[in-house]
């Protein structure tokens, strides 16, 4: 990514600003009774820590989106006649397999809230935070419950064929999401309750048409006030790095 930020045609790598957004960590989780050393809490904070050092180190102008993991035991539910579900029972036996009130898928659910307690600490400091660089942590996911249809079932729609990964409507969903969380202050970020309910888009208002980092110590402004909305949707159209 960041080789690719360097020669990327048209970028001023040093003084236009960057937008990157991490979502990851689920597939640890579907990992964790295989090997609970490897793919532990602990673990994941390092490789975390590692990344977000090596992109504050080497990529300057940069506003990283770090979205929360969701809670992952409500993807027990979703099931399709497919192969691909099917498959889903071995990459990620370790949600899919255990009986539901066994001892082996309660001590998932409270790592999957360890994952997300333990992301919420080291980005709640000051670590990744200074006046060219800024990682925010987005929560709408953070709660989030699965779409449902009229009759409670799972809305098959939202998912691809593997029973865990989203389709265009379901990521439609997730896009609106952090565009939300984007521009709402630290503290006040909405938090997705279930995608049974299409995310309304906002507008950043007009005093403040900024993405929010934190606010300095004498102001409840952002510090980061170069990046507004206009520039983000021109560079969200131009510009994914996978």
């Amino acid at each position: 990514m960041i080789d690719t930020f360097k020669s990327y045609p048209g970028l001023n790598f040093q003084e236009d600003w960057k937008v990157v957004t991490m979502l990851i960590g689920m597939n640890d989780i579907c990992d964790y009774c295989k090997n609970k050393t490897l793919f532990s809490p602990e673990n994941f904070i390092h490789y975390m820590t590692e990344a977000l050092d090596m992109m504050m180190s080497e990529i300057p102008r940069t506003i990283v989106n770090v979205v929360q993991i969701l809670q992952m035991k409500p993807l027990r539910e979703v099931q399709k006649p497919s192969l691909g579900c099917q498959l889903q029972k071995r990459f990620c036996s370790c949600l899919v397999q255990p009986e539901d009130d066994s001892s082996e898928l309660k001590e998932l659910v409270e790592i999957n809230y360890e994952f997300q307690r333990r992301l919420e600490k080291i980005l709640d400091s000051n670590r990744y935070f200074k006046k060219d660089f800024a990682v925010i942590l987005q929560p709408y996911l953070e709660e989030a419950e699965p779409p449902r249809l009229p009759d409670g079932t799972i809305d098959l729609s939202f998912f691809t064929a593997d029973c865990f990964h989203f389709t265009v409507k379901g990521h439609e969903e997730l896009a609106k999401g952090l565009w939300n969380n984007m521009f709402q202050p630290v503290g006040k970020k909405d938090k997705i309750k279930t995608f049974s309910d299409p995310v309304k888009l906002i507008c950043p208002p007009k005093e403040h048409p900024y993405i929010y980092t934190k606010p300095r110590a004498d102001s409840s402004a952002a510090v980061l006030t170069h990046f507004n909305a206009l520039t983000l949707m021109s560079l969200l159209f131009v510009f994914n790095v996978q």
